[in-house]
């Protein structure tokens, strides 16, 4: 068998299953090794990797981006990137005096342990104590919350605060929205 590159070999139709001999010359002598061996236990490493095409994809779940080489402030206890999601969650009103006529836009973030969700609604009227329900991960602790109308002439904020007890924001000033469009955006920790 005459020696070739490997850019030289002709294309397979399957992959290698690492029981494939190749042969290896080193300094005049010539032996043999499975392809099995020349990869077992090694690990791919880049200064820099861009992917073209698609995404990259952990194969295990948990696992993610690792920041370990950066330095850190005390206390930190993890420096693994594990989780990002996008979705669209339903809030209930069901304690409000009126529910809003229009549910136009409702989405969260997540990434990591930090939920940020963005709500765009029209009319509604509520008294304060209601509460919203329906968020879509259950808050690790309390936190706060601003809620915004728009299209007035002065936008007024309506506080109110993220219960980690019961999944809902509580606590809502009153407010008569009416045919007016409002919009809030929260964070809070899971």
């Amino acid at each position: 068998m005459s020696n070739k590159n490997i850019s030289a070999l002709s294309s397979a139709s399957t992959p290698l299953s690492g029981s494939e001999i190749v042969p290896i010359n080193q300094s005049g002598v010539t032996d043999s090794v499975s392809v099995a061996n020349l990869t077992a236990g090694r690990s791919v490493s880049a200064s820099d990797y861009t992917a073209s095409t698609g995404n990259f994809v952990p194969a295990t779940a948990g696992q993610g981006i690792n920041f370990t080489a950066n330095s850190h402030a005390p206390g930190s206890t993890s420096k693994l990137l594990n989780d990002y999601e996008e979705g669209t969650w339903t809030p209930g009103f069901a304690t409000w005096t009126t529910a809003p006529t229009q549910v136009i836009y409702n989405k969260y973030t997540k990434v990591g342990r930090l939920v940020t969700l963005n709500c765009l609604n029209r009319g509604g009227t509520t008294i304060a104590g209601n509460t919203i329900t329906g968020l879509p991960f259950t808050p690790a602790l309390q936190g706060s919350a601003a809620f915004i109308t728009l299209l007035t002439g002065t936008p007024a904020t309506i506080p109110g605060s993220v219960d980690g007890a019961t999944a809902s924001i509580q606590n809502l000033g009153a407010s008569v929205f009416g045919t007016q469009y409002w919009t809030f955006s929260v964070s809070y920790s899971v």
